[in-house]
Protein backbone atom coordinates (compact mmCIF):
# COMPACT_ATOMS: atom_id res chain seq x y z
CA UNK A 1 0.00 0.00 0.00
CA UNK A 2 1.14 3.58 -0.74
CA UNK A 3 1.58 5.74 2.27
CA UNK A 4 -0.04 8.93 2.95
CA UNK A 5 -3.15 8.23 0.24
CA UNK A 6 -5.14 6.33 2.71
CA UNK A 7 -7.40 7.34 5.53
CA UNK A 8 -7.15 7.65 8.98
CA UNK A 9 -8.74 3.75 10.30
CA UNK A 10 -9.65 4.29 14.04
CA UNK A 11 -12.29 3.74 16.88
CA UNK A 12 -15.67 5.28 16.43
CA UNK A 13 -18.32 5.74 18.22
CA UNK A 14 -21.92 4.77 16.60
CA UNK A 15 -24.75 6.48 18.79
CA UNK A 16 -28.15 5.78 18.09
CA UNK A 17 -31.42 7.88 18.85
CA UNK A 18 -32.70 5.45 20.96
CA UNK A 19 -29.84 6.19 23.20
CA UNK A 20 -27.72 2.92 22.23
CA UNK A 21 -24.06 3.35 22.32
CA UNK A 22 -21.96 1.19 19.84
CA UNK A 23 -18.56 1.00 18.81
CA UNK A 24 -16.47 -0.16 16.56
CA UNK A 25 -13.90 0.82 13.29
CA UNK A 26 -14.54 3.60 11.14
CA UNK A 27 -12.59 6.48 9.37
CA UNK A 28 -15.34 8.74 11.17
CA UNK A 29 -14.43 9.17 14.81
CA UNK A 30 -18.19 9.63 15.77
CA UNK A 31 -21.56 8.86 14.35
CA UNK A 32 -25.26 9.61 15.00
CA UNK A 33 -28.09 7.05 13.16
CA UNK A 34 -31.59 7.39 13.66
CA UNK A 35 -31.80 3.49 14.00
CA UNK A 36 -30.07 0.46 14.93
CA UNK A 37 -30.26 -3.04 15.80
CA UNK A 38 -31.61 -2.51 19.29
CA UNK A 39 -34.40 -0.58 18.30
CA UNK A 40 -35.65 -1.66 14.33
CA UNK A 41 -38.96 -3.49 14.24
CA UNK A 42 -37.42 -6.17 12.26
CA UNK A 43 -34.70 -6.97 14.85
CA UNK A 44 -36.99 -6.52 18.00
CA UNK A 45 -39.38 -9.08 16.68
CA UNK A 46 -42.07 -5.71 17.19
CA UNK A 47 -43.14 -5.71 13.72
CA UNK A 48 -46.05 -6.81 12.21
CA UNK A 49 -45.63 -10.00 9.84
CA UNK A 50 -48.57 -8.62 7.47
CA UNK A 51 -49.20 -5.36 6.90
CA UNK A 52 -51.19 -5.06 3.82
CA UNK A 53 -51.75 -1.35 2.90
CA UNK A 54 -52.66 -1.24 -0.13
CA UNK A 55 -55.15 -4.19 -0.78
CA UNK A 56 -52.67 -6.88 -2.06
CA UNK A 57 -54.22 -9.75 -0.14
CA UNK A 58 -58.06 -9.43 -1.16
CA UNK A 59 -57.04 -8.31 -4.92
CA UNK A 60 -55.56 -12.03 -4.64
CA UNK A 61 -57.87 -13.64 -3.00
CA UNK A 62 -60.30 -12.08 -5.17
CA UNK A 63 -58.40 -12.74 -8.23
CA UNK A 64 -57.16 -16.17 -7.59
CA UNK A 65 -59.90 -17.28 -5.12
CA UNK A 66 -62.42 -18.64 -7.51
CA UNK A 67 -61.50 -22.73 -5.93
CA UNK A 68 -63.04 -21.69 -2.31
CA UNK A 69 -66.02 -20.24 -3.22
CA UNK A 70 -69.35 -22.33 -3.29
Amino acid sequence: MKKGIHPNFQKSIIKCACGNVMETMSIKPEMHVEICSACHPYFTGKSERNVDTTGRVEKFKNKYGKINKK
